[in-house]
């Protein structure tokens, strides 16, 4: 069976300050660097086989620091792009919920019926997050190994409800989050679970 270590990338300026980052292409912090050498040291006793990444900033920093460790190359793949945020792109999330208070406890409660102004669904983003997914199980189907998958919040949180089959939870939270690894079970249509 296939294992996807999913990686959060770095911490970030925005991560740091509560802003939405989106698609915006944000370098790692200090503490993000420090947090990605974290995750190399925790993660090298894994055999891996793939670094992949979305082509945000903090993601390729991240799996940079894996690909020297590990010796990898890492294969961007578009379709792990982030949640495309529209107009809330770079706001603070505080001021999202002062602004907006009722689209900000939808989007809390009821995520898939919410679309940012100008953005995209969390339907749309599912499409691409199954779409990446296929790629990478159809490269990797034969083996019993372990790929890396570095992608933001809260397009992490997506390919995890996608591959577990679970709701989503809080997005505002998991947009807070950032610099930490779950290794996830993954065969094709079937329902798996964390290891």
């Amino acid at each position: 069976m296939l294992r996807i270590v999913l990686v959060r990338p770095g911490q970030t300026e925005y991560d740091f300050q509560g802003r939405i980052r989106s698609r915006l292409a944000v370098p790692l912090t200090e503490e993000g660097t420090r947090q990605a050498s974290e995750m190399v040291q925790q993660l090298q006793a894994l055999e891996i086989e793939a670094i992949y990444c979305g082509p945000c900033q903090s993601c390729q920093q991240t799996a940079e620091a894996f690909a020297r460790a590990l010796g990898k190359r890492i294969k961007q793949m578009d379709c792990l792009a982030n949640l495309n945020a529209g107009l809330w792109q770079g706001k603070l999330i505080t001021e999202v919920k002062q602004n907006q208070p009722t689209v900000y406890r939808l989007w809390q409660e009821n995520p898939e019926a919410v679309c940012p102004p100008q953005g995209e669904t969390l339907g749309e983003v599912r499409l691409r997050v199954q779409n990446a997914l296929d790629k990478i199980w159809k490269k990797h189907q034969k083996g019993d190994g372990n790929v890396i998958v570095v992608a933001p919040e809260p397009l992490a949180s997506i390919i995890r409800s996608e591959i577990l089959q679970t709701d989503f939870g809080d997005l505002w939270q998991a947009e807070r989050r950032c610099g930490w690894w779950e290794l996830i079970q993954y065969e094709k249509n079937a329902v798996v679970s964390k290891v």
